[in-house]
């Protein structure tokens, strides 16, 4: 369903309910697009965690302003880790919170630009971060300090992220935070996105596109991670 988000500006978003959450409640999950939106693709995996049993909302992140102008905006906070995007994203676990049919817990999973914030995001009072090709902040280690735990997947054949996995699973262990980091070495970047329409023709591009096994386990592993520090708790 479509709903609005209370944050620094009007903010729309896709929440999937539990089918059988009635009367109860559960942990909520925040899903963070790609740099191409709120697409048909993204609205697929939001359903997806709500069929394991989470509250899941889909902020557009470009909702608010002109596309290129939101696009813009994100790209200086994924740099600056300040500004309008964090603060959305912020808003958008503040409004799972809130909800009467929500534990309190929630989770964030993000997809390369999506990704990135929810790196960003594993400080800011998230439960658990499942960062997908995410670019690493810059002052990772100042950034990731008292994070949550976190489960990430990369691509050997992204050259755009070439080493992120190894870098990121260093400085996880070195801060001591729990942590799943894999590196699929057949993978390229969005290798669990399915684009459809014009941006289908991007899964042409070398070292670009959806790979089904790899997706599988990624899946899988975040699953596990996802039932053991956000179901568990």
């Amino acid at each position: 369903m479509r709903v609005t988000i209370d944050g620094p500006g009007p903010l729309e978003g896709h929440l999937a309910v539990p089918a059988d959450a009635a009367g109860g409640r559960v942990p909520g999950v925040v899903v963070l697009h790609e740099a191409f939106g709120l697409t048909p693709d993204i609205v697929t995996l939001t359903d997806r965690l709500a069929a394991r049993g989470y509250l899941a909302l889909a902020p557009d992140l470009f909702s608010w302003g002109a596309t290129a102008r939101c696009l813009a905006t994100a790209f200086v906070g994924m740099l600056t880790g300040r500004g309008r995007t964090i603060e959305d994203v912020d808003a958008a676990r503040r409004h799972l919170v809130a909800r009467p049919d929500c534990t309190g817990r929630v989770g964030v999973i993000g997809f390369c630009l999506g990704g990135g914030f929810a790196l960003l995001a594993a400080g800011r009072g998230y439960d658990v971060a499942a960062p997908n090709y995410g670019q690493l902040p810059r002052h990772l280690a100042e950034v990731l300090r008292g994070a949550c735990p976190i489960v990430a997947s990369y691509g050997g054949r992204d050259v755009g992220l070439r080493g992120a996995a190894g870098r990121l699973a260093a400085t996880l262990t070195g801060l001591d935070v729990p942590h799943d980091v894999k590196e699929y070495p057949e993978a390229g970047h969005s290798f669990m996105n399915r684009h459809t329409g014009w941006f289908a023709h991007l899964d042409r591009v070398p070292g670009v596109g959806y790979r089904g096994d790899d997706a599988a386990d990624a899946w899988h592993r975040i699953d596990a991670f996802f039932d053991q520090h956000l179901r568990g708790g």
